[in-house]
């Protein structure tokens, strides 16, 4: 079977034909070395994506870890959405050392490829998690954050660490195709019944996230109905409305974090489950360069939007502006 022009441009220039060169080189030399690819444009956009992901999230988890106040639930799992993806951007940065600056070896492949799930199923979760938090903090608003709050937090992060580190240990405890290659998926050394389950798993965790947000809609209107009726407010008065006016921006960023949410993670996860080793590179990198980008954009939709954790930093670079901090557990 022949490439079209588009797969061989692609191949020779992220890097991505170097298994089909090292398979014909085995034949005809079983002593040869594999050696590393040529550095690419694919690659150096990898290494600076992530150095990127790897120094937003530090800053992150360092203001979170250093600051005893923040220790809210909400804060612990931002905290651990900040760890998974600086874990991401170091699986991609591992990922171009093998790849471009070492001799690749089966071993290099398999740690990567596990480390790099591990951290994106823990990506994964935590944002389920954060939508949870915000579930619970408005339908119970009374009691949530309390003592008993931030330990249920803390044991749904252990279980959660645990699950994702039971899942990328897969590869390493021997479930990928390096040794069977028809049973490679878009994404080697997975296989395809790994990597169907993992996307089936992300689908659903999606459509988990979905069904939370639309419960804050629900009670985040039941709620403002609930503060109209007791203050005999109507939507339309003046004072009403310049109070509670935010209720539309609120809309908007809620729709901006699903968009950018549905739209980095359901490509990947689709193609992951309907595409399979014939298919092209190209569209590899194409769907799994969203789900890794997501890693960077999580900082500023979740983290640095927080009103605490912005006057940490603000602190720590401006200690003479901002003596005090007094956080508030939303």
């Amino acid at each position: 079977m022949t490439q079209n022009d588009s797969d061989v441009w692609f191949e020779e220039s992220s890097g991505s034909g170097m298994s089909s060169h090292l398979s014909l080189l085995d034949q005809s030399d079983p002593t040869a070395v594999p050696e590393a690819s040529p550095l690419s444009l694919w690659g150096v956009a990898l290494c600076v994506s992530g150095t990127l992901i790897v120094s937003e999230n530090a800053i992150v988890v360092a203001a979170i870890l250093a600051t005893p106040s923040l220790r809210a639930p909400v804060f612990l799992l931002l905290a651990s959405l900040a760890l998974a993806d600086l874990l991401a951007g170091v699986a991609l940065i591992l990922h171009f050392l093998f790849l471009f600056c070492v001799e690749p070896t089966d071993w290099s492949e398999l740690m990567t490829a596990g480390l790099l799930a591990t951290s994106l199923t823990a990506s994964l979760l935590s944002l389920m998690g954060v939508a949870l938090d915000r579930y619970l903090s408005l339908s119970h608003a009374l009691t949530y954050g309390s003592r008993h709050s931030r330990r249920c937090a803390a044991g749904l992060l252990a279980l959660v660490w645990l699950g994702s580190c039971l899942i990328g240990s897969g590869p390493v405890l021997g479930w990928h195709c390096l040794n069977d290659i028809t049973s490679c998926s878009v994404a080697r050394p997975l296989t395809r019944t790994y990597l169907s389950l993992l996307c089936g798993g992300f689908l659903l965790v999606v459509m988990v996230t979905l069904q939370l947000y639309t419960g804050i809609c629900r009670v985040a209107r039941r709620h403002a109905h609930a503060i109209a009726t007791q203050r005999h407010f109507l939507p339309d008065d003046q004072s009403y409305a310049s109070k509670h006016g935010g209720r539309g921006k609120g809309l908007s960023r809620l729709l901006l974090v699903l968009g950018v949410f549905v739209s980095c993670w359901t490509p990947f996860a689709l193609y992951g489950l309907l595409g399979d080793a014939s298919s092209s590179p190209l569209y590899t990198y194409a769907t799994l360069v969203p789900a890794a980008g997501n890693s960077l954009l999580n900082p500023l939709l979740y983290s640095l939007r927080n009103r605490d954790i912005r006057l940490v930093l603000l602190h720590a670079c401006c200690p003479h502006r901002h003596n005090t901090h007094r956080p508030v557990d939303v």
